[in-house]
């Protein structure tokens, strides 16, 4: 069994309990995954966002409104076209 040890700022999202909070590998994104032996309630510590900056937007649909396709604008975003082309149909209401 484990021995587990109490670390500041660690705290169960569900029971709220300090004690017992061990770690459990990481997620697809590279961040600290927990389990909480208390509730077995698993997750995460600091999850990193997955959203695009409005920079990012911004120069993906100039990109495309000056002549590449949206394919083109994911290839060099390196982001799904299907991004691109939700952010146009926002753009323009």
């Amino acid at each position: 069994m484990k021995k587990t040890k109490i670390i500041e700022g660690r705290a169960c999202p569900k029971c709220e309990s300090v004690e017992n909070q061990m770690n459990y590998g990481f997620n697809r994104s590279g961040t600290q995954r927990c389990k909480c032996k208390n509730c077995n309630r698993l997750y995460t510590l600091n999850p990193k966002t997955r959203a695009f900056s409005d920079e990012i937007r911004q120069a993906a649909i100039k990109t495309h409104y000056s002549g590449v396709s949206g394919c083109g604008v994911g290839r060099i975003f390196e982001m799904n076209k299907a991004n691109v082309y939700n952010w146009i149909k926002k753009a323009g209401k």
